[in-house]
């Protein structure tokens, strides 16, 4: 059999492998799509991205502690900007860089090991070893259970704050607003964003 023979529409058993091949293809490229390999924003997770850096929490946990930080700092804020005078309807956006999370005591130890070798050629050489170690400090709690010790909780990173209100058409409204928006969250000038609201909105 010859390739002419082979390329033959008439030749029906090499069209018939050739199909389940490609039907075979098809299927592991759905199959990779299902896995989420394929799907629009889907991350690749490496061996150190399972975890939250520092915080020592799993990296969905941490984003979901986030989204809830966000809400609250929101609904807290809408309330005490609804205060000011003339503001009216507030809406408010927060966004954080990072949440809540606890800063761990480690206990560190620092060394340098310095070994001499010599050889029957009458040579030497000498070897230093760093042997610094570092541990998280674990002590036992009310409860008798065994937890790693919190130096410090330290406070979300905020990325940026949008208010929209209904009086910040007014100047003087719209400073009152950014400037407690400001003193309430003690972040900068430009993480701040104070908008007139839409009428009827």
């Amino acid at each position: 059999m010859n390739s002419s023979d082979i390329f033959n529409p008439k030749n029906k058993k090499f069209w018939s492998i050739a199909l389940l091949l490609l039907l075979g293809i098809m299927l592991m490229l759905l199959g990779s799509c299902e896995s989420g390999m394929f799907s629009p924003g889907s991350e690749k997770v490496g061996p150190d991205n399972g975890a939250a850096a520092g915080s020592g929490k799993p990296a969905a946990l941490t984003s979901s502690l986030k989204t809830q930080e966000e809400k609250e700092l929101a609904g807290e804020l809408r309330r005490m900007l609804e205060q000011v005078a003339g503001a009216g309807r507030v809406e408010v956006i927060v966004q954080l860089a990072t949440s809540t999370h606890n800063d761990y005591a480690i206990d560190t130890n620092t060394g340098l090991k310095t070994t001499s070798e010599n050889d029957q050629s009458g040579g030497s050489r000498q070897i230093t070893e760093n042997t610094d170690t570092s541990t998280v400090v674990i002590a036992r709690g009310n409860q008798g259970l065994e937890e790693p010790v919190v130096r410090k909780e330290v406070a979300p990173d905020v990325a940026g704050i949008m208010v929209v209100a209904e009086g910040a058409g007014m100047p003087r409204v719209k400073s009152d607003l950014f400037r407690a928006v400001q003193v309430a969250l003690g972040v900068e000038p430009q993480k701040i964003i104070v908008l007139p609201m839409k009428k009827g909105a």
